[in-house]
Formats: structure tokens, C-alpha cells, sequence
């Protein structure tokens, strides 16, 4: 048995309604003969007889309305498809996987996540936060991520003056916006009430940073803001940042985090900038092929939330303090 055509349904249905070959073949846009050929040749590959015909009015018979109900979820079927494809490749239907190191958490996800919401509703979004960058890039390689908003690396790779990852080029590193380092302090400390702070005023604290992981950035960059201060700092050093945010708050050093840190809210720490300014990075990873639509149009969303002007504020006040991810 042949497949039906689609086209041939809708004629069907068209019959269906208006019981009449006249109008149906009106209602359908086809010439009447070609109508009744058209019904006669399904009911061929039918085998039954769908419709008693009369020189005044044509009656379904009981195995047309059953076919009936076989065609309308047919062609229900083949719309929904066809709408739902070009939804895909227009972006605004399928799934995407975003993973952020710690800050971005809680500052890009919360953001992207209420404006894909609003824009993209039918995207399924699967985000994952508090992650180190090193992972979200081996994740982004795997296929477990579609994005990934990262930190620069240390080593060659960390180049992306041409978008390409040294060390995989199949992704690309896309430079999003650059976040000042801000001195985290608990409330108490005596510099705490200052509008800024010389970074090498704190060269006698301990300094709460990120593992010393050979890929860690943000470990690799305080020492670094260190060394231009003039000192090397004892560090204490803590796998997240909320676990940085509850040391410090605890009196057990300083540190060192990007400014969108203020977003994790944490009795008990304070938020001055560096009378020099020293920043970092914050990137976009992604697959330099295969990216869907959806990917795409997400990806946009992306660089539109992290080009808003969040307000800024130093906020001595509790409840200010950082997030708990792994950069």
C-alpha cells in the first residue's frame, strides 16, 4: 500500500465538513473532479467506501467517520511537526546546556534564566553553576555543554586574540566583559570603613583564594595582583567561593574576588575596590561547529544580559558577599 499524501487528508476533511464536492473542492482550493478523484483513489487504497454519493448530497458512511478521526490526528500531526521545525531552526524551541563558573552563578544565571523565560519560553534550558573553568571546558569538549562562561586559562591557550582555543581549537572563546577585582574583608576589620583600599595594605593578611590548581585562574591572577602590590601573601586555600565568602566573613583572612561577587549575599563582609585597578575576564566558550539555532539565539542572550549595567555599590552592610562557585 502506498503512504497517503497529507494533501489528500485535508481534500478528505474538507469532504468531511462540508458534504458537498462543490464546496469542499472551493474550501480546498482544487477543481471538483480532481477532488473526486482524488476521494476515489483513497478509498481504493482504502478499501471501503467512505462516502454515499447522491446526484443532491453526499453522506459519510461509518467507516468514513472512523477514517475521519484517523486523518484529523494525522494531520494535526504533520502540522505540529512542521511548526515545531521551523521553530527549531529559527531557535526558539529545543534544549541548551549553559554552565558558569562561580560569579557568573550568580549574576548571569539568575538574569539569563528570567529573560530566556520571557523570550524563549519553549527552550529547555539546563543550567549548572559553581564550576571551575577548567571543567566547563573538557564539559563544553564532551558535548555535556553547549556554553560556558569561563575564565581565562593559564598557559598558551588563554590566547583567543583570533576566538580559538589553543589547546582545543574546535572552541571558541568569545571575550564577554571585563569585572574589577574587588578586596573582600570581614566587617570588622579595621579598613573595613574605607572608600578604597591600597592593595598592599594587606600584605600582612592571609589571603583566602581558589586551589592552586595547575589551571586555576583565579588563584594564578591574586597572586599576580599580589606581586604588583609589591608582596607575596599567605594564602589559605578553599575549593568555592561561598566556602572564600564564609572565610572570610569568619575572620580567617582577605581575598581577592570579581566584583559581581556582591551578588551572593553573606553576613558579615565588606566589598572595597583597589585604588589600582586590577580585573579579569570573563568569557564565552562554545563549539566552533554544530551549534543549533537554539544554541545560537541563547548565546545572544548571553551577551545581552552580560553587557547590562548591573548598579554598583561598595555595601559595607552584612549580606553582601560573594558566591559560592569554583573558578
Amino acid at each position: 500500500m502506498r503512504s497517503m499524501d497529507p494533501r489528500t487528508l485535508r481534500y478528505y476533511l474538507a469532504l468531511v465538513q462540508e458534504r458537498h464536492f462543490g464546496r469542499a473542492a472551493a474550501r480546498a482550493h482544487i477543481a471538483q473532479p480532481a477532488l473526486s478523484q482524488q476521494i476515489k483513489q483513497l478509498e481504493a487504497q482504502l478499501g471501503v467506501q467512505l462516502f454515499e454519493r447522491s446526484t443532491r448530497r453526499v453522506e459519510i458512511t461509518g467507516a468514513g467517520e472512523r477514517f475521519a478521526e484517523h486523518a484529523r490526528r494525522i494531520v494535526a500531526a504533520v502540522d505540529h511537526a512542521t511548526a515545531d521545525m521551523a521553530a527549531f531552526a529559527h531557535g526558539s524551541v529545543g534544549r541548551v546546556s549553559v554552565g558558569f563558573v562561580g560569579t557568573a552563578t550568580y549574576d548571569v544565571l539568575p538574569r539569563l534564566a528570567h529573560l530566556a523565560r520571557r523570550e524563549l519560553p519553549d527552550i529547555e534550558l539546563q543550567l549548572r553553576g559553581e564550576l571551575l573553568s577548567p571543567q566547563l571546558l573538557d564539559g563544553l569538549a564532551a558535548g555535556q555543554y553547549d556554553l560556558a562562561l569561563i575564565r581565562p586559562q593559564i598557559g598558551p591557550e588563554q590566547d583567543v586574540s583570533d576566538g580559538k582555543r589553543r589547546e582545543d581549537p574546535t572552541i571558541t572563546l568569545e571575550p564577554l566583559r571585563t569585572e574589577q577585582l574587588l578586596a573582600v574583608l570581614p566587617t570588622a576589620h579595621p579598613l573595613a570603613a574605607s572608600e578604597t583600599i591600597d592593595l598592599a595594605a594587606l600584605s600582612d593578611e592571609t589571603f583566602v583564594t581558589h586551589l592552586s590548581d595547575a589551571r586555576s585562574w583565579m588563584h594564578h591572577r591574586v597572586l599576580e595582583a599580589c606581586a604588583r602590590a609589591g608582596f607575596r601573601p599567605r594564602v589559605l586555600e578553599v575549593g568555592e567561593t561561598a566556602t572564600l565568602a564564609v572565610s572570610v566573613a569568619a575572620g580567617l583572612g582577605v581575598a581577592l574576588a570579581p566584583e559581581p561577587v556582591r551578588s551572593l549575599g553573606l553576613d558579615g563582609v565588606t566589598y572595597l575596590p583597589l585604588q589600582t585597578s586590577e580585573t579579569v575576564e570573563l568569557l564565552l566558550a562554545q563549539r566552533e561547529t554544530g551549534a543549533s539555532a537554539a544554541v545560537a539565539a541563547v548565546a545572544d542572550l548571553v551577551r545581552r544580559v552580560c553587557g547590562e549595567v548591573v548598579p554598583r555599590g561598595r555595601g559595607p552592610h552584612p549580606g553582601h558577599v560573594g558566591d559560592s562557585s569554583r573558578e
